[in-house]
């Protein structure tokens, strides 16, 4: 009972059993309009074929008189069939027909009757007895005309039609019920197994996926749309666990810096306290970038709430932060170079993208190593091209080996040459976390020499 009641409790199951229903109604009515038209239209035939068999032997006894409308009945009373004939006197005696025991009615009035009978067994017929519906009335000639038809045969006709129709409504229920099952069955093992990958998803095991058949019916949506939120929230919870590690891992150093300075603070004298606290500052400012750092990630990767998406002037923000770092590429001995496409729009945000470019270009400006006789060059390129806005941040220094060039878009990871730079490994991190918001990619590429880092993302994300 409790699984007929699972299955009951099914929306599918139940329009599969309200549609059966509907669909077994329908047919019965159907069935049972088509019998009854057909009941119909058998007796509206017998009947115009009793009044043709009248007019005709009207227009005999006319023109033929007494001894042609007697030679006429006698002959249609001796032929095999439904048919029933009289032709009496006016006293009521026989002169021609296969029926002779009529009730009194029917020999004295005219007019349309019906009785049971029996057939005269000198005359063929199919039955000796039956129900006849017959038509009465006198002849010009003052003679009694009887015509009509044994109903047996429509009777049996009209039976063999109900018959029809019961064995087709038994047909139709078991069809229904059979495929109402079948049905059921089907939708409920595709639930169980959804409920099934579900239960093992919650007991831990995020690898689990619901199994996706070649059906492509709306269970295949269902499980294809559910596989693709569960892929989501694993790299999440992936991330995060990620995140944890790395934070645990490279903040505990300069926590404990911070504590042992403090320390040593207390006990040294007041030039030292001073320069300990200063230096507790500057490790307490690149704490607080690491975790803004972080938080922005995780703003990123989180997807862009309703409402922040906007239209952005990539050209705009791009001359900005050139504009912003100009300055600090001429110190650092280096040349910025723009190649910026005026009106590249796209919908996004803003802020975010500013920072993803900040990032880039702070980076090409920390790792730059000078080379004898050669100047160092920044370059910045902004256009659109295909439905697609290209960004570009390249530089002619030592480069990212190509090992290494998926490596370095991780969180926290460092490669053994910057790891003298001051910084927390979180700018590229971010950087691709931007342009995943924005459904594009992020990806480094050899500038010849150098680092070239291309951000790709759609005009209309």
């Amino acid at each position: 009972m409790s699984r007929i009641a699972q299955l009951w409790r099914t929306t599918t199951v139940r329009l599969t059993a309200i549609f059966i229903a509907l669909f077994v109604v329908f047919s019965i009515l159907l069935l049972a309009f088509v019998a009854y038209q057909s009941s119909i239209q058998i007796q509206q035939q017998q009947t115009v074929a009793i009044d043709r068999e009248v007019q005709l032997l009207q227009r005999i006894d006319t023109r033929q008189g007494v001894r042609g409308i007697v030679f006429a009945v006698a002959r249609l009373a001796s032929q095999p069939g439904p048919g029933i004939y009289y032709l009496g006197d006016a006293a009521g005696l026989q002169i021609a027909g296969n029926v002779s025991n009529f009730p009194a009615n029917v020999l004295q009035s005219n007019g349309v009757f019906s009785f049971n009978y029996e057939r005269d067994p000198a005359f063929p017929g199919d039955s000796t007895q039956g129900f006849a519906v017959v038509r009465s009335l006198v002849l010009d000639s003052g003679l009694r005309l009887i015509v009509g038809r044994d109903v047996v045969e429509r009777r049996g006709f009209t039976n063999i039609v109900f018959q029809g129709f019961l064995l087709a409504v038994a047909g139709i229920l078991a069809f229904s019920v059979l495929a109402g099952v079948i049905t059921a069955r089907r939708v409920l093992s595709r639930i169980d197994a959804i409920n099934a990958t579900s239960a093992k998803i919650m007991s831990g095991n995020l690898s689990e996926r619901i199994p996706v058949t070649r059906r492509n019916d709306e269970f295949d949506a269902l499980a294809t749309s559910l596989n693709a939120m569960l892929d989501r929230i694993e790299a999440l919870m992936q991330g995060l666990k990620e995140v944890t590690d790395n934070v645990a891992h490279d903040l505990k150093t300069p926590l404990t810096r911070l504590r042992n300075r403090a320390e040593a603070a207390l006990r040294g004298d007041g030039s030292a306290q001073r320069e300990a606290l200063e230096t507790t500052l500057n490790e307490s400012d690149k704490l607080i970038r690491t975790f803004n750092a972080l938080l922005m990630i995780a703003r990123a990767e989180a997807g862009a709430p309703s409402g922040v998406l906007a239209d952005v002037d990539v050209s705009a923000v791009a001359a900005d932060v050139a504009e912003l770092y100009e300055p600090a590429a001429e110190e650092a001995g280096m040349t910025l170079e723009t190649a910026i496409a005026p009106d590249v729009h796209l919908r996004g945000n803003r802020e975010l993208i500013g920072q993803a470019l900040v990032n880039l270009i702070e980076n090409a400006l920390k790792y730059y190593e000078p080379a004898e006789g050669k100047a160092g060059r920044i370059s910045l390129g902004v256009r659109a091209e295909a439905g697609r806005v290209r960004i570009e941040v390249g530089d002619n220094g030592p480069g990212i080996p190509a090992e290494d060039r998926e490596r370095v878009v991780e969180r926290f990871v460092r490669l053994e040459k910057s790891r003298t730079e001051p910084g927390s490994g979180l700018g590229l991190s971010l950087v691709a976390a931007v342009a995943r918001l924005h459904r594009g990619t992020f990806r480094i590429e050899d500038n010849q020499p150098g680092v070239l880092a291309v951000i790709d993302l759609p005009a209309t994300p």
